[in-house]
């Protein structure tokens, strides 16, 4: 056997292990979402080829270690078979994580899923100065912990109030977290400050008479790493409620990171060394 590119093996997924000549190697599990038939095929793959189980990534994805450098080419005819291929490692956009959003979750804002995949299509793999997480969370619950990721997205939902359908309950009231409406029962009025509003939803979910609704929008979050040391993404733009101003920021994200990046620098490092103004800058109008 020649000269083993074990670069090349770990940007296709095969992370060296600490016993010579066997990897762990990542699959590319996008939002978090597997066929039953996958699975069972990643089983079969871990009898035949691994040691006989799989390991679970705090990303959502499924490493099956123990497997064999001679064999790692047969395993990727196998895992074809079934729609499966190895994911990312190294410095590149890495597999999208997601919650179930609307589709399954009562609390979910936005389609999750079907974002999770679209970003992954358009994005994964692509080069970077250093890995670069996206995660996606439904709601404000934020079970997904977009802070954490390097560009994280929340679901929102801008409300809006129709006066005929409200009984003045007070409900809306007692949910809202940001305390952006007033009801005033003895006179059936209210109030509401979108300026104070956190796009949570609450209002809307909660009412029991349909007099909230709203239009669903996505929140980013930009920076934000749980490595060795800790950043928060941060807010800086308006939410946005149009899919497809996603993607541009997204675009413009990652053409910032590779212009002002530096090999080995996170994306977070990287906006506290040259400042979140120039990224505001350069997203530009994007967003509107």
């Amino acid at each position: 056997m020649g000269e083993v590119d074990y670069k090349a093996l770990k940007k296709g997924g095969f992370m060296r292990q600490v016993q010579p000549d066997l990897f762990s190697m990542r699959l590319r599990v996008v939002g978090g979402q597997l066929r039953a038939g996958q699975v069972k095929k990643i089983a079969e793959i871990a009898e035949k080829y691994g040691a006989g189980y799989i390991h679970l990534t705090s990303r959502q994805g499924v490493e099956i270690p123990f497997v064999k450098l001679n064999e790692i080419e047969e395993i990727k005819q196998e895992l074809a078979k079934a729609g499966l291929a190895p994911g990312a490692c190294g410095p590149r956009v890495r597999t999208v994580t997601a919650c179930q959003g609307n589709r399954i979750c009562p609390s979910g804002l936005i389609d999750t899923t079907a974002l999770a995949e679209k970003i992954d299509e358009r994005y994964f793999g692509q080069e970077q100065h250093h890995k670069f997480k996206v995660g996606i969370t439904g709601c404000h619950n934020n079970c997904l912990k977009a802070e954490e990721n390097d560009l994280g997205i929340k679901g929102a939902l801008k409300p809006a109030w129709n006066e005929e359908n409200c009984n003045f309950c007070g409900l809306c009231e007692a949910i809202c977290p940001s305390k952006s409406i007033k009801v005033d029962q003895e006179s059936n009025k209210l109030s509401f400050d979108e300026s104070a509003c956190t796009y949570c939803g609450r209002c809307v979910k909660s009412c029991p008479g349909d007099a909230w609704s709203g239009a669903g929008g996505y929140i980013l979050l930009f920076g934000g790493t749980f490595g060795n040391r800790i950043l928060v993404g941060k807010n800086v733009i308006p939410v946005v409620f149009e899919e497809n101003q996603v993607f541009k920021l997204i675009d413009r994200t990652l053409d910032f990171f590779r212009e002002y990046g530096k090999q080995g620098e996170r994306f977070g490092y990287c906006l506290e060394r040259v400042g979140m103004e120039k990224l505001q800058d350069a997203l530009g109008e994007a967003w509107r």
